[in-house]
């Protein structure tokens, strides 16, 4: 071995500009990544974060949700503190939308996941996918956390 290791992160940034394609044809790279574990995605105007996270977990072949919607991966891994997060290596899942949301218990509510990248003052920093329609790294409150987990 020549002791190079690539993390989830390393990879995810090499989609980083990855986008939806406006009108009725889709991003070819992003309908493989949602059709990795669910068949019925017929263009990339769905949610896809899920979709995004799942594909970098195949890749390096670590634990993953094989589900479409982001708060299937409170139960992948194992949970770590906002402390304790390290980019690279972590799963952050937000809540979605305004209001009140329901908590980490319910899986099938909205939210969001993408890899943690950080944070900044009252901010986790989130390399994801479907971010704008495109991968890259978004800011988003630090009251919309439901967990963090660790994949390896």
């Amino acid at each position: 071995m020549n002791g190079i290791s690539v993390s989830a992160f390393d990879i995810a940034q090499r989609f980083v500009g990855t986008r939806e394609v406006p009108g009725p044809t889709a991003n070819p790279q992003i309908l493989a990544m949602l059709r990795l574990d669910g068949s019925w995605p017929e263009d990339d105007t769905v949610p896809w974060c899920s979709a995004f996270v799942n594909y970098v977990a195949w890749l390096l072949r670590l634990p993953r949700s094989k589900n479409l919607r982001a708060r299937s991966w409170l139960a992948v891994g194992r949970a770590v503190t906002i402390t304790d997060a390290e980019p690279g290596f972590d799963v952050v899942i937000l809540k979605r939308g305004s209001g009140n949301q329901p908590g980490p218990d319910d899986h099938t509510a909205p939210g969001h996941v993408g890899l943690y990248a950080g944070a900044e003052g009252n901010n986790i920093l989130v390399l994801g996918g479907n971010q704008d329609d495109a991968v890259g790294v978004g800011r988003f409150p630090k009251s919309q956390l439901l967990g963090i987990r660790r994949l390896v």
